[in-house]
């Protein structure tokens, strides 16, 4: 056999992996003697080879019995913890950015979610560089690559637990933001106390990239969570008039068109939540004395008032004389957008109102606060036993329209870290509308369990608070005309 170079066996390193070297050239990488043995047979050596003689094989730090991690069972499972969370924190990186870049109002708001996709790929990356760093060690930046990721879980699952400690309502996702969480620190401990940052040739560039884009996305985060949605206006141009009306000689009654618009004139589009527009006859009688203003209350018995009166009017009444859904429940109004309808309403030339008042009113929802579900779309009625929890008997509840469905914030990062909220309506002709949102979770109830006892018993400050949150809000607008001037101009 000739004469075969030096054969030089390094100390080992962090992980207990032992360079092996010759001629000053690396040619492999042993974790035991048998790995050695291996990587030597490979290189044309005898398996017979006597790696105790000093003549053949050099040993630095450590002779062949060191071998601190022969079995590889503790860092298989240091690789086994670090890549189940960065696996845990990669699918809710991409659960939060996927929902948010696809779906969202506002391209502030789809930058946040493009940040969580890239951040969910960054540590997608990291998860072979575990096993590269706390295996042989070929890439000279995986510690710093696995470095980065867990930063990024450290990050996002401490904001999350931030907005769960907001509300700190009872959810179970709660436990594996707390457990990402504690994993992110002690995956930091780790990588700390190895110093990973050595690999990378300009730490400090590193460290203020890292920061940077840290601060970019709160800033991002900041602005389409708090300040757009307040700081965007809203402005609604609505009107409600009555047109000429008509009849003929032998008609018992007058037809009454009345015109209704409304055009959403503000910067944000909004969802129309429940709409409805009602025309009001109003009998009066003369006041001669002119002592109809003091008729603008009730007595003691009475905790009734009207929000104008007139001297020589007394007596007034109103009932409805016609009533209907405007756009309906769930429909859209964008930025810019108008809707119009024309109505007829029959009225007897022998009537007893002294004038029509027509009312246009709508609840609506901020779209870049929140976004409802398709189920709110379909109505169920309540005098229907077949509705099941939405049934209740006529003569208790009356009878109403009931649009009801899950209403989901503007950002993934408010929804997952709150419980469900839902939004229900309330219309009927006879009735003014009736819009709740709340956090009931009506999926742990029995459905025979009616809604209405259900919004009965919600606590009225979480149904306010709840409102201003979604920026639920109501406008109206409306027109009286005198009824004989209509008559006047039906005849002429």
């Amino acid at each position: 056999m000739g004469i075969r170079p030096w054969v030089v066996v390094e100390p080992p390193d962090r992980h207990g992996l032992r360079r092996i070297t010759i001629l000053g050239e690396t040619v492999g990488s042993a974790w035991s003697l048998r790995e050695l043995r291996k990587v030597l047979r490979g290189l044309g050596y005898p398996d017979d080879m006597d790696l105790d003689d000093h003549a053949c094989v050099h040993w630095r730090g450590g002779d062949s019995g060191v071998w601190p991690d022969e079995r590889g069972r503790r860092r298989r499972l240091v690789i086994g913890f670090m890549l189940a969370g960065l696996l845990a924190s990669v699918g809710l990186h991409l659960v939060i950015g996927w929902a948010d870049a696809l779906d969202a109002l506002t391209f502030a708001q789809r930058l946040v979610g493009m940040l969580f996709l890239l951040a969910g790929l960054v540590q997608a990356a990291a998860l072979p560089a575990v096993v590269d760093h706390w295996g042989r060690g070929q890439v000279r930046f995986s510690g710093a690559l696995v470095l980065l990721g867990v930063l990024m879980a450290l990050a996002t699952s401490t904001l999350l637990l931030f907005l769960w400690l907001q509300e700190h309502e009872i959810i179970a996702v709660a436990l594996l933001y707390l457990a990402l969480w504690l994993w992110s620190l002690w995956a930091l401990h780790l990588l700390i106390r190895e110093k990973v940052w050595r690999g990378i040739p300009h730490p400090r560039k590193f460290a203020a990239g890292v920061t940077v884009t840290a601060v970019l996305t709160a800033v991002s985060l900041g602005y389409s969570i708090l300040y757009q949605p307040i700081a965007a206006p809203l402005h609604f141009v609505m009107r409600a008039e009555f047109g000429t009306p008509q009849t003929d000689a032998g008609s018992p009654y007058i037809h009454v068109p009345l015109k209704l618009y409304a055009r959403n004139a503000g910067g944000i589009p909004v969802y129309i939540v429940v709409d409805d527009y009602t025309v009001f006859g109003v009998r009066s009688a003369f006041a001669k004395s002119g002592a109809g203003v003091k008729e603008w209350k009730g007595d003691e018995d009475g905790g009734w008032w009207l929000p104008d009166a007139q001297a020589f009017v007394s007596g007034t009444e109103s009932e409805i004389v016609a009533s209907g859904q405007f756009q309906g429940p769930g429909s859209t109004l964008d930025a810019g957008e108008e809707y119009k309808m024309e109505r007829i309403v029959t009225l007897p030339k022998d009537t007893a109102y002294e004038t029509l008042n027509a009312l246009l009113r709508f609840t609506f929802l901020r779209q870049d606060r929140g976004k409802l579900a398709d189920e709110f779309y379909y109505e169920k009625l309540s005098w229907m036993e077949s509705e099941g929890r939405y049934y209740c008997p006529p003569d208790k509840c009356g009878e109403h329209v009931v649009y009801h469905g899950r209403v989901r914030y503007n950002t993934s990062l408010i929804n997952l870290t709150r419980k469900p909220r839902y939004v229900a309506t309330f219309w009927s002709p006879e009735e003014e509308p009736n819009v709740f949102i709340s956090s009931f979770n009506f999926k742990k109830h029995k459905k025979t369990e009616s809604i209405y006892d259900i919004y009965e018993a919600l606590d009225e400050n979480e149904v306010d608070r709840e409102a201003d949150r979604y920026g639920l809000g109501s406008v109206s607008v409306n027109a009286e005309v005198s009824v004989k001037g209509l008559l006047k101009q039906a005849q002429s």
